[in-house]
């Protein structure tokens, strides 16, 4: 998922926010602020305003805690989780690898919706000890954000048990299925095909109530809709290629004759190999090390009239900045670093020393060599 921002690292994981959160928290701050004048517009814009703001964090930070408890009950299970990201439509945590059995699927799947559970009935249970009654309408602004806070949970936790891949309730799903099949990838399929049926009802359900008039709430079930039906195919097709490239290292795949480059050879002169070449990675060495990569993505950033001048060692990216991967990890897990981090290869080093580089040129010619001679 490109475009994301780092905000903070928790326990090892790293945090992101990617750019579209930013546009749902600013619809969530005004819908929470529209809600807040109906229920007391005497209170005043500064005040309502502040509530809006300080309720939509609140919110966020407990889908930062839905994501966490997946997160916890993975690494529980050996399974490592690098990063978590918080996008328009709630939250991701990235797993180093997939579940190896059913059971991790099943209580990874649970950890989610229990812990949004816990949070909303826990903001529930404050507002009641603190006086709100259920049919009342809250009377000041903390109740109307303890309540609120609280609602809003528990009907993430429903809602995301709905059975559709890959909604938490899908996923326990195929869980299930993988369990009575003991087939992970027919169970990724079938949960993938109900997943798809419930996003074609959220989306006819909610164009039909947008033309009844039901305004905003029925054009936001459409587009969640639309949102999940994309989201079912893409992880149906991300476990068939999982399944493709089930067994296959990183060494398997990687080239082992890195271009290495003086760290004073003249960027003009790595340009011309790219062309002469089609070389699109290179290793600058200082000293007998590796020193940085260069591709040319950062030759692009030099004006070509500076070309002549500029070192290699000036403009490439240095070996501590670079995400790098083992060559015993799996192949799957190179090419999934490559699309979150937006880069085209990846140095593979083990024990501090350059093995090779994997790119995703290299996995593609793998997928198609195992297209054409299926196994």
């Amino acid at each position: 998922m490109r475009g994301q921002l780092r905000i903070a690292r928790i326990a090892g994981i790293e945090v992101r926010l990617h750019y579209s959160w930013f546009l749902i928290a600013g619809l969530l701050t005004v819908s929470l602020a529209g809600q807040l004048y109906l229920v007391n517009p005497a209170w005043g814009a500064p005040l309502i305003w502040s509530v809006a703001v300080v309720t939509a964090l609140a919110f966020f930070g407990a889908l930062l805690a839905h994501e966490l408890s997946h997160a916890a009950v993975a690494r529980s299970r050996g399974i490592p989780v690098p990063e978590i990201t918080l996008f328009a439509l709630g939250g991701i945590a990235h797993m180093g690898r997939d579940a190896g059995e059913p059971e991790t699927e099943f209580w990874m799947g649970l950890a989610g919706p229990a812990a949004s559970l816990v949070i909303g009935f826990a903001a529930l249970g404050l507002a009641r000890a603190l006086g709100w009654q259920y049919d009342v309408t809250p009377g000041g602004p903390g109740m109307a954000m303890l309540v609120w806070f609280g609602g809003v949970n528990v009907v993430l936790a429903l809602f995301n048990m709905i059975p559709g891949f890959p909604l938490d309730g899908g996923r326990v799903l195929r869980a299930a299925i993988w369990g009575l099949t003991k087939d992970r990838v027919r169970a990724t399929r079938i949960a993938g095909a109900i997943g798809q049926l419930v996003a074609v009802g959220l989306i006819v359900f909610g164009f039909f109530n947008l033309l009844r008039g039901a305004g905003f709430g029925a054009l936001w079930l459409a587009f969640i809709g639309m949102f999940l039906l994309d989201a079912a195919r893409a992880s149906a097709a991300e476990v068939e290629l999982s399944e493709a490239l089930r067994g296959v290292r990183v060494g398997d795949v990687m080239a082992r004759d890195c271009a290495l480059i003086e760290p004073d050879r003249p960027l003009v002169d790595v340009v011309n190999e790219v062309l002469r070449t089609g070389r699109r990675c290179f290793f600058v060495m200082d000293d007998g090390h590796v020193a940085g990569m260069l591709t040319p993505a950062e030759m692009r950033a030099v004006d070509r009239e500076r070309w002549a001048t500029t070192p290699a060692v000036s403009v490439m990216r240095p070996l501590e900045r670079l995400h790098r991967i083992s060559p015993d990890a799996p192949v799957m897990e190179a090419l999934e670093l490559i699309g979150r981090e937006d880069v085209n290869q990846l140095p593979v080093v083990e024990a501090g020393r350059l093995l090779g580089v994997i790119s995703r040129d290299q996995i593609l010619r793998l997928l198609a060599a195992r297209a054409e001679l299926p196994m």
